[in-house]
């Protein structure tokens, strides 16, 4: 691991990194959101699947 050489390519990368516009910032956020929702339906919908499975439906 060679500190100096990794410490620029870090500043390097800083420089070249900008602020993303508002535009930007809304789609990602807006397709992370979609992301994660469908993730948690998922798991919602194995977890439903699993408790049907194992207690026969009753409560």
């Amino acid at each position: 691991m060679d500190v100096p050489y990794d410490l620029t390519s870090y500043v390097r990368v800083l420089k070249m990194a900008t602020t993303p516009t508002t535009e930007e910032f809304l789609q990602v956020s807006k397709i992370a959101g979609a992301g994660i929702i469908v993730i948690g339906l998922v798991g919602f919908l194995i977890g439903a699947i699993m408790v049907l499975l194992t207690n026969g439906g009753g409560v």
